[in-house]
C-alpha cells in the first residue's frame, strides 16, 4: 500500500493532543507514523524497533506505552508484539473496493483474537460497510490463531512429560492430544505442568510410595491428574507413613511383658 502516512492539519489542534508533553506528542505522532503501521490499524511493533526509530531506551518506550494505554488510545499486546490504534479507522477509512480488499489480507496476518474482533465491532459502531467474506475471514482467523495456540499448548504439554523421563513416548499420538485437550478445558497448561512436576518429585523419590509409571493419555485422565494437583497436596499425600523403630520396639516388648503376666 501506500509507503506515507496522512496527518491532518487539525491533528495539532485536536483537545487531547493540545494537553500532550512534547514528548507525548512525539511519540504520538510515530505510532501514527512509523514504518510498521498499516491501513487497519493493528501491526506488529517490537519494541526494539520502537527503540531504534525513536532513539528511546526500553525502559521510556514502556513507560510511553502504558501512558498511552491508560489515555485509551492504543492497546499493545505483549505476546504479540502487536499494537492496535483505538481511532484508527474513524480518522483513516476508505470507502473503496480496493482498499477494503487491502485490509482484509492485512487481518488476516494479525495475530491477536481480541484485536480482531474490536476491529469489526468498531466497523459496525461507525457504519463502515464489511462484507460477509471479511467477516467469515476474521472469524475463521479467530478459530485458526485459537487452534494453533491449542497445538502449542499441547505439543508444551508433552514437552514438558517427556523431560521427566518417567516414559519416553516416541512421538505425541492421537489419544495423548485428545486427553491433554479434554484437561486443557478443565484446567491451565500451568496447572497441569505443575502436576506433572509433582507426580515426577513422587515418582523419583524413595520417601513417596507411589511407583506407578503413568502413560502421558492416561495421566491426563481427569481422576488421575487430580491425584497431583498442588491443591491436593500430593508431596505429603503420597508421603511413606513409617513408624519410628524404637516405638514399635517398644510397643513390641510391652506386648511380649504383657503376656509372661498373663494379661
Amino acid at each position: 500500500m501506500a509507503k506515507y502516512r496522512q496527518v491532518h492539519i487539525e491533528f495539532w489542534q485536536d483537545g487531547f493532543v493540545l494537553d500532550l508533553t512534547p514528548e507525548e506528542k512525539y511519540f504520538y505522532l510515530y505510532l501514527m507514523t512509523n514504518s510498521k503501521t498499516t491501513q487497519c490499524g493493528i501491526y506488529e511493533l517490537p519494541l526494539r524497533i520502537i527503540e531504534i526509530e525513536t532513539g528511546y531506551n526500553r525502559e521510556t518506550v514502556w513507560k510511553l506505552l502504558e501512558r498511552f494505554q491508560e489515555y485509551g488510545k492504543i492497546l499493545y499486546e505483549k505476546s504479540t508484539k502487536e499494537i492496535m490504534i483505538m481511532n484508527w479507522i474513524k480518522f483513516n477509512w476508505i470507502n473503496s473496493p480496493k482498499v477494503i480488499s487491502f485490509i482484509k489480507k492485512e487481518l488476516e496476518k494479525v495475530k491477536t483474537p481480541y484485536f480482531i474482533k474490536l476491529f469489526h465491532e468498531k466497523c459496525q459502531a461507525y457504519g463502515y460497510r464489511i462484507d460477509r467474506v471479511s467477516i467469515d475471514s476474521v472469524e475463521e482467523r479467530e478459530k485458526e490463531i485459537e487452534r494453533e495456540g491449542e497445538d502449542n499448548n499441547i505439543h508444551d504439554l508433552f514437552l514438558h512429560y517427556l523431560s521427566k523421563n518417567i516414559i519416553c513416548h516416541k512421538k505425541l499420538t492421537d489419544p495423548m492430544r485428545r486427553a491433554i485437550q479434554a484437561r486443557l478445558k478443565d484446567y491451565s497448561l500451568e496447572d497441569l505442568k505443575k502436576a506433572i512436576d509433582n507426580y515426577a518429585t513422587v515418582y523419583d523419590s524413595d520417601d513417596h510410595w507411589f511407583t506407578h509409571k503413568y502413560p502421558l493419555a492416561d495421566f491426563m485422565r481427569d481422576k488421575d491428574v487430580r491425584k497431583f494437583l498442588d491443591e491436593a497436596d500430593p508431596v505429603n499425600n503420597f508421603r511413606r507413613r513409617e513408624k519410628n523403630v524404637d516405638q514399635l520396639d517398644a510397643s513390641l516388648l510391652e506386648l511380649l511383658d504383657g503376656e509372661d503376666k498373663g494379661i
